[in-house]
């Protein structure tokens, strides 16, 4: 195993990570600015007002995508152990 193989490795693994994040984080990100809006705008600063949706919208986000993170985390195991023998050959 090169370095060159272990920085591919990691590049693909923070690939997969960011495509698996990236759901949560614009659920979340989105619902956090529309519940912020309201809450100015409505003058109630509550901080468990906010909690709330968000564990909703992350649920739902699982609900939905769900099978296609697990199928493409699965994939990349997959991937991983294909590449095992070549590795460690050299």
């Amino acid at each position: 195993m090169t370095s060159q193989d272990a920085v591919d490795i990691g590049t693909d693994a923070l690939i997969l990570a960011a495509k698996i994040a990236g759901p949560f984080l614009l659920v979340v990100l989105a619902i956090g600015v529309i519940v912020g809006l309201i809450q100015s705008v409505t003058q109630v600063q509550e901080q468990t007002l906010s909690f709330v949706p968000k564990l909703i919208g992350a649920a739902v986000v699982v609900a939905v995508s769900g099978s296609w993170m697990l199928e493409q985390m699965v994939a990349f195991g997959h991937e991983l152990m294909a590449r095992a023998p070549q590795l460690l050959n050299g």
